[in-house]
């Protein structure tokens, strides 16, 4: 838990439809239009293009994740249709990425404050087009709420609602953004995450921000995704 601008990474356009083509039929040899997508960038362009551990932006801080990324990439969604919701758009239809990277956004030593998941991806031959539709189903489908099987429990979302889409938003081939209300673990409290996921060319940009407790965050922080974009398009 990107855009439509960025010049060096939405321009690069790969015409030659991969090794292959359609895969020798013997009756129609010419590439799929899938196979003229944007070129999937690798995962050193990722790093180049992504926070860097210790970046500062405002009091915020960023850092690598030193075992495994974000616990949703774990978790799967009961409806099976929902899965985009919790695994960041990862797998839909088996689009899995090219690559990836990601990194933690938090305020050092605050154990009240807030966390951002942010995940940047690449995908062959336009999957990334095709996991951003799947998102935009699973959050029209799943509206009224599902269950993410975690691994020794289950969490319930009570209901997936659209948030504000971030301020570059019109610069981006697409942009995405949920609010979604949880019960904790005892089925008591409500609790309160955010996803938005802008997509640029072969590339997504993902952020899932949450904040311990009942406290609503309101949104992933404006001045995080900002950053992230902008580095991403100065790459």
């Amino acid at each position: 838990m990107l855009a439509l601008g960025a010049a060096a990474c939405s321009s690069d356009k790969d015409g030659s439809g991969g090794p292959g083509g359609s895969g020798g039929s013997g009756k129609d040899d010419k590439p799929s239009a899938a196979a003229h997508g944007p070129k999937a960038l690798s995962e050193a362009q990722l790093k180049a293009a992504s926070f860097t551990d210790g970046q500062t932006v405002g009091k915020y801080t960023a850092s690598e994740y030193t075992l495994d990324g974000p616990l949703g990439d774990a978790y799967t969604a009961d409806p099976a249709g929902c899965q985009p919701l919790v695994s960041l758009a990862a797998d839909v239809s088996d689009h899995d990425p090219a690559a990836q990277v990601q990194r933690k956004v938090d305020i050092p030593d605050e154990m009240l404050g807030v966390t951002v998941d942010v995940t940047l991806r690449s995908y062959r031959n336009g999957d990334a087009a095709e996991v951003m539709k799947g998102l935009d189903k699973a959050g029209k489908d799943c509206a009224g709420g599902f269950t993410e099987e975690r691994a020794f429990a289950s969490g319930k979302y009570l209901k997936v609602e659209p948030a504000e889409a971030p301020d570059f938003a019109a610069e981006a081939d697409e942009a995405k953004a949920y609010r979604f209300t949880i019960l904790d673990v005892k089925g008591k409290l409500k609790l309160y995450e955010y996803l938005t996921v802008v997509r640029s060319g072969s590339t997504t940009l993902a952020f899932r921000g949450e904040i311990p407790g009942t406290k609503d965050m309101g949104g992933i922080p404006q001045d995080i995704m900002t950053a992230q974009w902008t580095k991403f398009r100065a790459a």
